[in-house]
């Protein structure tokens, strides 16, 4: 009977526990400590043990962080927005980044690596046990978790938290903007979020980026033309993601300036070049629908509307005025002067 519980507590926390878990089913502190010793269990993390001595997977090094964090820790920042997909994995041995209540005792912890010359040699490759621990408080455990087999911060919650840990308002923006279309997170989520908990660093920024995802801005790049052309230059706010029916198919167009009474178009490539045979002959299609009802259109990318947004507006500008717009536009401080 005391194996099976064992075993099953193993199986639901991915073959890591803690020492009083040990305890508690029978492990006395000599025999962990001669398993340990021996390479037979790895200790992970402070209080933390795996009952193996190979390489630890992800569900692993997660359950390890969650167990150190204690009963009610969550997974957050960074790490829950892997796990919801708003950003990819790119270094598993990175630190796993979780959430307690403000009275946990538990502390940022550093990289877990094995003792060289150990009883079971391994590979320098093999020599990280774990990528540590980043901890983060806070008081809205009611609002912010999700039930998960290793909970987490909800959508919304996590597109802020990325948001508030970026370095400037700006970059802040740009990360909302980024994670929540990634994580196809709902604008109205992200409102009643706002009310409930408002950002405690580049509050402006990310309420305006909110109000960007609602008018229709679903990528970095449309963030970037948004501010960086159309703001601060004045120039009129396109409609964005406005329908077109082509082929009997309805097509969607970054930015349409019909509503101003101007039938412009402009697309924003965030891609140097389209990968798809599908994605080519949809852009031909919608070239081709535009020609054929006399619309222009211009077309940018990421390096001339971020390297030269000035350039850009210019561009947006004469087309619009040439197609009957009253110019109200004006040079920002950056634009260069006559």
């Amino acid at each position: 009977m005391e194996h099976d519980l064992r075993q099953a507590l193993l199986d639901a926390q991915d073959g890591v526990v803690t020492t009083a878990q040990l305890r508690a089913h029978g492990v006395s502190a000599t025999a962990l400590r001669h398993r340990v010793v021996t390479g037979q269990w790895l200790r992970v993390l402070p209080r933390v043990i795996a009952v193996t001595n190979g390489p630890l997977t992800r569900l692993m090094a997660l359950s390890a962080a969650l167990l150190y964090g204690g009963g009610r820790a969550i997974l957050s920042h960074r790490t829950a927005a892997e796990e919801w997909g708003m950003i990819r994995v790119d270094d598993p041995s990175a630190p796993v980044h979780i959430t307690v209540p403000y009275k946990c005792s538990a502390v940022n912890q550093g990289p877990t690596v094995r003792t060289p010359g150990g009883p079971r040699p391994t590979s320098a490759g093999n020599a990280l046990v774990h990528g540590g621990v980043v901890v983060h408080r806070s008081r809205a455990f009611g609002h912010i978790a999700v039930p998960f087999r290793q909970p987490r911060t909800s959508k919304a919650d996590t597109v802020f938290d990325l948001a508030v840990s970026e370095e400037t308002p700006k970059e802040a923006a740009a990360r909302l903007i980024e994670a929540a279309t990634n994580g196809k997170v709902h604008v109205d989520a992200l409102r009643r979020k706002l009310e409930l908990r408002r950002p405690y660093r580049h509050a402006t920024d990310i309420a305006d980026a909110v109000t960007l995802l609602g008018d229709g801005v679903q990528s970095v790049l449309e963030h970037r033309y948004a501010l960086d052309v159309e703001r601060s230059h004045g120039l009129p706010a396109g409609k964005r993601q406005m329908p077109h029916v082509v082929d009997g198919r309805i097509l969607y167009e970054d930015v349409d300036y019909s509503p101003t009474g101007v039938p412009l178009i402009v697309r924003l490539d965030g891609q140097q070049y389209h990968s798809g045979q599908q994605s080519r002959f949809r852009d031909r299609r919608r070239d081709n629908a535009a020609e054929l009802a006399d619309r222009p259109r211009l077309v940018y990318g990421w390096d001339e509307t971020t390297r030269d947004p000035c350039g850009v507006f210019e561009e947006v500008r004469r087309v619009l005025v040439r197609e009957g717009w009253t110019d109200t536009a004006h040079r920002c401080p950056a634009c260069p002067r006559e």
